[in-house]
């Protein structure tokens, strides 16, 4: 069921209740999209995108969502690995995601390792992204879907340290990444 623009006017609360559980799925994603509307980001109008990012299919073929603007307050849930974390996100009063959220621009050793030294690497590279967002209230900005769905592709960023990503490779815990093959991190 989705919510006519009437409901999406009323309160949250009063426009959710007595819907399923699919059907509060889909009144979430039609929230994104009206609140993408509403403060002008460009998820209005590419609900195909979201919906399938959200179902966790792949975004091959679908027009790319371009990114959420400005920078939503997260609370971090737990650190998956050197370049991943799971987070509550707060996108506006009352709503809030939880979502992995995977840092732009870089990529870190896999703990599933191919050898003893990438196992190693990969510990070292989640320790250090786990002691840089314990520093604080953490941020992300420049939103947008993962290729596959299922998480976002973020920067983020803390009081005490603007540009995540940049700290973790200026410390050797991660290399540059911009799409394609992964180098291997083992000898």
């Amino acid at each position: 069921m989705f919510l006519s623009e009437r409901q999406l006017s009323e309160s949250p609360r009063a426009a959710l209740r007595g819907l399923s559980v699919l059907g509060l799925a889909a009144a979430a994603f039609a929230a994104g999209v009206a609140i993408g509307a509403a403060i002008g980001t460009p998820l209005a109008g590419r609900g195909i995108g979201v919906a399938a990012a959200s179902a966790g299919e792949s975004m091959r073929g679908v027009p790319a969502v371009p990114a959420l603007r400005g920078v939503h307050p997260a609370e971090v849930l737990r650190v998956v690995d050197g370049d991943t974390f799971e987070a509550r996100v707060h996108l506006w009063p009352g709503l809030d995601i939880t979502t992995r959220v995977r840092l732009r621009g870089i990529d870190a050793p896999e703990l599933r390792a191919r050898c003893a030294e990438e196992r190693d690497r990969a510990e070292a590279a989640r320790d250090a992204l786990r002691t840089l967002l314990a520093q604080g209230e953490v941020g992300i900005g420049r939103v947008t879907l993962d290729k596959y769905g299922g998480r976002v592709v973020a920067d983020a960023m803390t009081h005490a340290t603007p540009d995540v990503a940049r700290a973790l490779l200026e410390a050797g815990a991660v290399r540059r990444y911009s799409g394609g093959r992964r180098e291997s991190w083992c000898p």
